[in-house]
């Protein structure tokens, strides 16, 4: 009776370490036109069209979780910042995007991803006519 304890309690302790995640680990920011199905970018680009929107993508390796954070820089000064809570299972990519009614300013650009508060990775783009 105590090996069949042992052996349900060591099931259940196994099952609880893999259902448990650890911190998201962000492997690439991309940068570009448009995104695929699963969140990743579909048309890579550092240069678009104050009509374009831009999207950002953070790709992240096996199971993890954590806050992750977008920020959106032009000529240096900040100009929006997005958090989402991501908890993910398998590799994953979590996008956003930037777009302007009435178009983008022609200048440069650069998007920082955090997780958790800390800088993962960063892209710099332009924007021209």
């Amino acid at each position: 009776m105590a090996l069949r304890t042992l052996a349900v309690l060591t099931a259940v302790l196994l099952s609880s370490a893999a259902c448990s995640r650890g911190p998201l680990a962000v492997t690439a920011v991309q940068v570009g036109k448009s995104v695929n199905s699963d969140n990743s970018i579909a048309t890579h680009s550092t240069s678009f069209r104050p009509a374009d929107t831009v999207f950002a993508s953070a790709l992240s390796a096996g199971s993890g979780s954590g806050d992750l954070t977008v920020r959106w820089s032009f000529n240096g000064r900040q100009l929006s910042e997005e958090s989402r809570h991501v908890s993910y299972t398998k590799d994953a990519a979590t996008a956003f995007h930037l777009q302007y009614p009435a178009g983008l300013p022609v200048g440069d650009y650069k998007v920082e991803m955090l997780v958790d508060g800390r800088p993962v990775g960063d892209r710099a783009f332009t924007v021209s006519r």
